[in-house]
């Protein structure tokens, strides 16, 4: 979940400035070296610039994956602001909603195997449970409508109607880190409301969705989600900076500040510090779910969008069963569509698959550009920043860098 951009002025006339920089063939970085000062530079400029305007910034992790194997690695501010501590590429934070990427790819990885279709009937592998008859479009819903957001199912987090976030809010009242989750339970807020519109005919972002998509996994596989997830991607991928976010304590985890979320669930404005969570971070589950790092959200987003970790087959159904039609439009004038746990945007540089990431204290995002076999990813340890800001600036220097040099 992403802020919209809100001082234009300033930073228009900063990306002017680095954009004109960038498309001077003379001007432009000849070297990786001078690439990775002149990117670096960027992003201490926009660190600086956010802060001297009065934005919530600490600090910042990037990563860019180039087409022939490189990985560069970059860290801006503060990992701690009150003891000092500076951030650092390895630094690692919760990737939000870009955890849903995983869940997609632990999903077609069990249909490949005959294990699951896309077109199983939810009812297929959550029908017993009592609650089931109460959940909107249950008899109708298939695997493919949760992964695409076609469910017809409210978002149980931002939903206004949703009994979610004051329960949270009451729970934590007195102090958050006695409170514990079983995200499953979540589905309640979703029971007997009526559905948004029929099964695979619109489109509404659904974590509640991505719960059951957990369950699912979890009823056929015969065991937890997170085994699954770390059996399947993370071993198998080296994702050594990436975990399972459901305990409190994470090496190299760097503090998290929470204007956002301190407003939706009465968190402490510091979330996490010294390596551990002041609250259980559990409770995203399969919304999200994964504690991570810039270097290896790039990795991954190079291993999937590369067939290296689902076919070719399972790639081109990711990216094709598309929900919402690809004239749609961002706040940004992108257009762009959502696929299996994936958007697919239309932009300035060519077909970018991306997602952000939204967790109380943080904001992340991933972005892969096929036609440049190039992935870029940014973690910042706040959760109100204009991260889609930021990101596009790097993006724009990144790609007017790459097209002056030809590296395609």
């Amino acid at each position: 979940m992403n802020r919209v951009w809100r001082h234009p002025f300033v930073w228009t006339a900063f990306l002017l400035f680095i954009t004109a920089a960038c498309t001077s063939e003379t001007d432009s970085p000849a070297t990786t070296s001078q690439l990775e000062q002149h990117i670096q530079a960027q992003l201490d400029a926009i660190h600086q610039t956010a802060n001297t305007a009065g934005k919530l910034f600490p600090g910042a992790t990037l990563a860019i994956g180039m087409p022939d194997g490189r990985l560069l690695n970059f860290a801006t501010g503060y990992d701690d602001i009150e003891q000092k501590l500076p951030m650092t590429p390895g630094a690692r934070m919760p990737a939000g909603s870009i955890g849903k990427t995983f869940v997609a790819a632990v999903v077609l990885r069990m249909v490949e195997e005959g294990t699951l279709q896309l077109d199983d009937r939810v009812e297929r592998w959550l029908g017993t449970n009592p609650w089931f008859h109460h959940l909107p479009n249950g008899e109708s819903m298939t695997v493919r409508h949760l992964l695409n957001h076609s469910s017809g199912l409210i978002d149980h987090i931002f939903d206004k109607d949703s009994r979610f976030a004051g329960d949270i809010r009451s729970a934590f009242t007195a102090n958050p880190a006695t409170v514990s989750f079983n995200p499953k339970t979540f589905v309640q807020y979703a029971l007997d409301r009526e559905p948004l519109f029929p099964a695979g005919e619109g489109f509404h972002y659904s974590e509640t969705g991505y719960l059951l998509l957990g369950m699912i996994i979890e009823r056929a596989s015969g065991s937890s989600y997170y085994d699954e997830l770390t059996r399947r991607l993370i071993e198998p991928l080296n994702l050594t900076l990436t975990s399972a976010q459901n305990q409190r304590k994470f090496t190299g985890l760097a503090a998290g500040y929470a204007p956002q979320g301190r407003e939706l669930f009465n968190l402490p404005h510091k979330v996490a510090e010294a390596d551990e969570f002041s609250f259980d971070p559990s409770l995203e589950w399969t919304g999200g779910g994964v504690v991570s790092n810039s270097q290896d959200l790039v990795r991954w987003a190079q291993a999937l969008f590369e067939a290296r970790v689902i076919s070719n087959e399972s790639l081109k159904v990711m990216l094709t069963s598309i929900a919402r039609p690809e004239t749609a439009r961002d706040a940004a004038g992108r257009m762009f569509g959502y696929g299996l746990g994936i958007n697919i945007a239309r932009t300035k540089h060519g077909t970018a698959y991306r997602h952000g990431g939204f967790f109380p204290g943080y904001n992340s995002m991933l972005a892969y550009y096929p036609d440049h076999h190039i992935a870029i990813a940014m973690q910042i340890n706040a959760d109100d920043t204009d991260i889609e800001a930021h990101f596009e600036a790097v993006t724009a220097t990144l790609m007017n860098a790459v097209a002056a040099r030809g590296t395609n």
